[in-house]
């Protein structure tokens, strides 16, 4: 029991940090473009998660029949999914995105079920529905508005996206340690984002950058890049995809917290009440069925 709970920690705390990202996410781009932005904060990351590997003495060599695999990993979990997201924030603010993020678990389960033949129970179908009506309670009672309607398909695309890497990472079977795969899937997604930087002349806005923009990108890197994404490998590797992705309904919630203190957002008892909802759901999500 007490390796389950710390399993959901893992959980918790990857989505807190991208909770959080999407306000760092939207202060760089006031000087970078999303592919620099993403080639950059997954590179550090790689550099990161090679230092960790050596540090832990976790091994980095692989076998040449996984590079496909791992291919599709990067390419489906940071090559497509950081593009589109960070594109979309600049047509719609952080906390939009934050509440959007939370359709991911829909997605996952409906996908789990189908793929996975992961049980849907009446506790996960119950669940879901009141996570998810917490989520639109607080976007409309707080009159939620995007400023294009392309931002919003695009995070939209991006919740169905992280979906499918989900449940990729659990069915394509790659045997290596977490670290080993967030490692090859940073390297894999920087490099193919690259070129774009180069060609946007992006590595020159990169070194012109303020000092303040530095601590955000530092901290997509170390935390949210390359912490997070061990941390929800780890999670999967023990917990069902549906019951994992249903922590995604919280990632609001950090949203909006991060927006109050980084951005002095007004956090309405509307969007408390949701977010009880929304919690409330997770536990439902997440409830064990008598036997």
């Amino acid at each position: 029991m007490r390796e389950g709970f710390v399993f959901k920690l893992y959980a918790l705390a990857a989505v807190a940090f991208w909770g959080v990202s999407f306000v760092s996410s939207k202060s760089l781009l006031q000087n970078l473009d999303p592919y620099t932005i993403v080639a950059s904060r997954f590179g550090l990351a790689s550099l990161l998660l090679g230092l960790a590997g050596a540090v832990f003495n976790i091994p980095l060599a692989i076998r040449l029949k996984h590079i496909p695999q791992l291919v599709i990993l990067g390419v489906s979990g940071v090559f497509i999914h950081q593009w589109i997201q960070v594109l979309a924030l600049q047509y719609i603010d952080a906390v939009s995105a934050g509440w959007l993020i939370a359709c991911s678990p829909v997605f996952t389960v409906i996908l789990s079920a189908a793929l996975l033949g992961e049980n849907m129970t009446k506790s996960k179908v119950f669940g879901m529905a009141a996570a998810l009506a917490g989520v639109l309670f607080v976007a409309y009672s707080e009159g939620f508005k995007a400023s294009s309607n392309a931002g919003v398909a695009l995070m939209v695309l991006s919740t169905l996206n992280w979906a499918i890497y989900s449940i990729l990472l659990k069915k394509l079977f790659v045997p290596y340690p977490i670290i080993t795969i967030a490692f090859y899937t940073s390297v894999i997604g920087s490099l193919l984002m690259l070129p774009f930087t180069i060609r946007n002349g992006g590595w020159h806005a990169l070194v012109t950058m303020p000092e303040h923009q530095w601590a955000h990108l530092l901290f997509l890197a170390i935390f949210v890049s390359a912490a997070a994404y061990w941390f929800w490998g780890k999670a999967l590797s023990r917990m069902n995809a549906s019951s994992v992705a249903a922590f995604l309904y919280i990632e609001p919630l950090f949203t909006l917290a991060a927006g109050a203190v980084l951005l002095q957002e007004r956090m309405a008892v509307s969007a408390l009440t949701g977010g009880v909802m929304i919690l409330l759901g997770v536990f439902w999500m997440n409830k064990k069925q008598p036997a």
